[in-house]
């Protein structure tokens, strides 16, 4: 009542203000001094006869009482984004196999193996983020060009074959596109009833990122951090998130032994180190286990044939002092990852906060499985 006077006290003569302002009074006397239930039920009456004869008539009252709800809603989620827990994804295989990016497989190899029915197709994405693409060529033909993913609506993402000149819409396609995983493209000629695309997708892990916790503390080294990349010089995508690592402290001084292990104001950090027990759990064959410690530059071209790996530490004499204000991260999958060995040091203010819980899928891995 008190907040819908206030919201027409500009519109109401003072006599109208004065009796819903008595009558709500009343009302709340009553309530005060224990009065019985008929006498509060007779001021309840009362105060609901001034409104109805003094309040201005609302047009399209309940779309807007929806709306204003909508809108309460929006700005309480907005806020504990904001200053609690946020979500986001993990897009490449970076942190692997800690955290998994979006991982896809080319099924056009496998003639054997079934796609699920509907029921199952669902039940398998919804649990295990799981989805399958098949589109099968309707005649003979050729792929005449293929559209970049596009946004259709509010999370829905289409991409689309063009097949003899007719369209072939794949739904909820790779982040980057079929063309990478799904091995096609323009140019290429097909049968009638010929796999164009049998294709294995698996969705990243979605998590919850804890924003709070910073905020009475810095974070420490071997924590997971999600960080932007705006300001950072030698990253190309300036708006994204990044998620990585925590390994180097502002003015510590590191080197990569070419033993694999990161070297921190001259110790160096092994299986034994909190946080890194896993990613020093290596045998040095990356195709049996991804974890191999992290790799300097001579490391990477001569033994794993990676080039470019870690231009800041081309080799074991090279070292790295961290910038006062500053952090070093890493990604776990060392050699599929863009990281500080790369790209140099980032700004504290760019870390919004640390990886604290898995929501989906619901893999080994979620809750706080990934630890």
């Amino acid at each position: 009542m008190q907040r819908v006077l206030n919201e027409q006290r500009d519109l109401l003569t003072p006599e109208a203000i004065a009796a819903v302002e008595g009558a709500r009074s009343e009302a709340v006397a009553a309530i005060r001094r224990g009065a019985k239930p008929s006498e509060l039920t007779a001021e309840m009456e009362k105060l609901e006869e001034s409104a109805r004869k003094w309040f201005k008539p609302y047009a399209f009252a309940g779309i807007r009482e929806n709306v204003k709800e909508f809108l309460v809603a929006v700005v309480v989620i907005l806020s504990f984004t904001t200053f609690f827990l946020q979500l986001t994804k993990i897009p490449t295989g970076s942190m692997q196999p800690t955290l998994y990016g979006i991982t896809q497989k080319n099924l056009k190899d496998d003639p054997n193996f079934k796609l699920p029915g509907f029921v199952g197709g669902l039940w398998q994405y919804w649990v295990y983020g799981v989805s399958y693409k098949h589109i099968v060529a309707p005649e003979d033909g050729r792929i005449d060009g293929i559209t970049p993913p596009q946004t259709v609506f509010p999370f829905v993402k289409k991409q689309v074959i063009y097949f003899n000149r007719k369209p072939l819409p794949v739904w909820f396609p790779p982040e980057n596109g079929i063309e990478e995983f799904g091995e096609i493209a323009p140019g290429q000629n097909y049968s009638k009833g010929q796999d164009i695309i049998k294709l294995k997708a698996v969705a990243g892990d979605h998590l919850l990122v804890d924003r709070f916790t910073y905020n009475f503390r810095r974070p420490q080294r071997g924590e997971i951090i999600v960080f932007k990349t705006k300001g950072i010089l030698g990253i190309s995508h300036q708006d994204q998130l990044y998620i990585k690592r925590l390994v180097g402290m502002p003015g510590e001084e590191l080197r990569i032994g070419d033993d694999q292990h990161l070297i921190v104001n001259g110790r160096r950090l092994d299986a034994s180190t909190r946080h890194f027990e896993m990613v020093y759990s290596m045998d040095g064959k990356p195709e049996d286990f991804p974890y191999v410690g992290h790799v300097n530059g001579k490391v990477g071209y001569e033994k794993y044939h990676r080039p470019g790996l870690a231009p800041y530490f081309p080799d074991a004499n090279a070292s790295y002092t961290i910038s006062p204000g500053h952090y070093f991260a890493m990604g776990d999958n060392t050699l599929n990852s863009a990281d500080s060995r790369a790209w140099g040091e980032l700004p504290q203010e760019n870390v919004i906060g640390r990886c604290w819980f898995v929501y989906w899928p619901f893999t080994d891995r979620f809750g706080w499985g990934y630890r």
